[in-house]
């Protein structure tokens, strides 16, 4: 294996058997760091992990990271769409759809092929935008489960495209033929069609691509042994009816480990937090998918300036295309007193620190989930895809934040962002649901909890 891969390998000195499971994510910063968290909760329950992942990643990975004993991280060469720095998601899939699979194969052929037993591998976990990739291990008889990063309500959603086809409320490239709302789970607030995973309706090649895209990941799901769910099963109890397969795993968390992140964390945030009052900070960030114009970001600059409060916002040199910087020199001197900006901060640190008081987020779910376990209610300012379902559920189901709402012109205005960040602080209900929804995620993840009690049976299962 060591021969066709390149490895960072840490193993246990073990010589019992103690499973072994190969984890695939979509080599995408919001789909590898939950599978990151995931890896540490098997291995700390026994389990040996290895990470499967491009070059590049692994580079962004490996840097300077220490590891959990029982996890690899191991890399496939890159495509010639990652080599060349393409940002088409369309393009990055059918590359790592003629890369990967023979990579796979070959690894799983000499795991299994090794006299060391901790070298077997039991099973796999693929992340959904790799379902397509399940055909290879069911075939060498390898158990095979799921995991769905995104909200309940949009997993119903790939259920349910079926039935909306036939029923002709969508045409068969995804395109809503009725202004009418989808009830997709009992508990959850019916999506609006402009809440569509795939609706773009200004672009309708990139609405074409992404239904079928998400059609094709849902029609792989279907066979799976299981479908791990990054939420906890009290957050939404109906979703486990979805399919007999369901386990919910979430929330997934650090803990102190590598949080999987392909940015240098600037940790001169947590000793910044400690100087500010409990419930104080303003945290800004929008993951590594949202993208604004510079007069968007301008407005969010003067909102955070005028409001009055301490803030921590990350403007990561992403969150703009261009070469531009988000902010002036002269902006950074006015704000230098309560204001700190960084590339790119240690998020669940920064969640759980004291003196936070709200998150400004693109409702990015494990964002959200993150945020939700921390208590820390939320500033929704989604960018696309699922996270526009998120924030309807968050300020509609839950009821843990708010919106922050364009003007005529599409621009959230600084008045807009300064209005709402004391309304959402203000607010005792919204305090009330995040604290009470942040004790049903921590029970979930304790000795006897939902969360625990299925990722031990699902461990005991897939190794069986």
């Amino acid at each position: 294996m060591e021969n066709a891969i390149r490895t960072h390998r840490n193993s246990q000195d073990k010589n019992e058997t103690v499973g072994h499971i190969l984890i695939i994510p979509c080599p995408l910063q919001g789909h590898a760091a939950p599978l990151m968290k995931l890896s540490h909760q098997i291995i700390k329950l026994g389990t040996n992990v290895t990470f499967l992942t491009t070059d590049l990643i692994h580079a962004r990975l490996t840097e300077s990271k220490s590891w959990d004993q029982g996890l690899w991280v191991i890399s496939i060469p890159d495509g010639p769409e990652f080599q060349s720095g393409c940002k088409d998601q369309v393009q990055l899939h059918a590359g790592l759809q003629r890369v990967m699979p023979g990579y796979l194969e070959n690894l799983l052929k000499e795991a299994n092929q090794s006299s060391k037993m901790d070298d077997s591998i039991c099973g796999v976990i693929v992340d959904a935008p790799m379902a397509w990739m399940m055909e290879i291990p069911k075939k060498m008889g390898i158990k095979v489960a799921v995991f769905w990063c995104s909200t309940p309500g949009c997993l119903a959603l790939g259920f349910k495209i079926p039935e909306l086809l036939e029923s002709k409320f969508i045409d068969s490239d995804g395109t809503p033929l009725h202004n009418e709302n989808i009830q997709l789970l009992p508990s959850l607030p019916a999506m609006n069609i402009t809440d569509l995973v795939w609706y773009f309706p200004s672009d309708p090649n990139t609405q074409k691509s992404m239904f079928h895209v998400i059609k094709d990941i849902m029609r792989h799901m279907q066979n799976a042994n299981w479908v791990l769910c990054n939420w906890f099963q009290e957050l939404n109890p109906g979703a486990s009816n979805l399919s007999q397969n369901i386990l919910s795993i979430g929330p997934l968390l650090a803990n102190g480990q590598s949080s999987g992140s392909f940015c240098s964390e600037d940790s001169t945030c947590l000793s910044w937090l400690d100087k500010h009052p409990k419930s104080s900070v303003v945290y800004v960030a929008f993951g590594s998918t949202s993208r604004f114009s510079q007069q968007q970001l301008d407005e969010l600059a003067l909102g955070l300036e005028i409001m009055g409060r301490p803030f921590l916002w990350v403007a990561w040199s992403g969150l703009k295309d261009g070469s531009s910087p988000a902010y002036t020199n002269e902006y950074t001197e006015r704000v230098a007193g309560r204001g700190k900006i960084v590339e790119w901060a240690p998020q669940e640190a920064v969640l759980s620190h004291p003196s936070t008081a709200c998150f400004v987020t693109h409702c990015g779910w494990s964002s959200f989930m993150e945020s939700l376990i921390m208590g820390v209610p939320l500033l929704c300012w989604p960018y696309f895809g699922d996270q526009l379902y998120t924030r309807t559920c968050v300020c509609d189901a839950w009821r843990v934040g708010m919106r922050l709402k364009p003007d005529e012109g599409g621009l959230v205005s600084r008045y807009e962002i300064k209005n709402m960040v004391e309304e959402v602080l203000s607010d005792g209900s919204v305090r009330e649901n995040v604290l009470r929804l942040k004790g049903m995620a921590r029970n979930s993840i304790s000795k006897g909890g939902s969360t625990l009690v299925n990722l031990e049976y699902f461990l005991k299962q897939i190794k069986c």
